[in-house]
């Protein structure tokens, strides 16, 4: 058997994420006429309110790149954003109600797809791979 060195991590994470994202697009987002960068902004926003400038930092996108996805869910009746704020220039981006249901109805179809994906792993390589990207992903 290969050294398990023998590929870089990087390599080895793009190849499971491209092949996640596949699946997941292709069985869960399309059908709900949503792109991976749109379900990625309403799993970032179920987690707390957030400016245009930490999602695109969150999502290593360009700020420009990240407002188009938070219009395109605004139009969608997704996301929300105040017209005006307090103090400061940001105006943090919020789940609507049909946000969180689109979110709740996606999340165990995605769940599905990738346990597919992963099949090969069986539920306890499964369940270690996530707990060891969580460890690794703490900072």
């Amino acid at each position: 058997m290969e050294s398990l060195r023998d590929e870089p991590l990087g390599y080895l994470l793009h190849r499971v994420t491209a092949a996640l994202r596949a699946e997941v697009a292709a069985t869960v987002l399309g059908p709900a006429d949503l792109a991976h960068p749109g379900y990625l902004c309403l799993r970032m926003l179920a987690r707390s309110p957030k400016s245009n400038a930490e999602l695109a930092r969150e999502a290593q996108v360009s700020p420009q790149a990240m407002n188009k996805v938070v219009r395109e869910l605004q139009e969608r009746g997704l996301v929300t954003r105040p017209a005006t704020v307090p103090s400061g220039r940001s105006l943090p981006a919020t789940l609507t109600r049909e946000g969180v249901t689109l979110l709740a109805r996606l999340d165990p179809a995605v769940a599905e797809a990738e346990d597919r994906v992963l099949a090969g792993l069986g539920d306890h390589g499964r369940r270690e791979l996530r707990r060891l990207l969580v460890a690794a992903s703490r900072r």
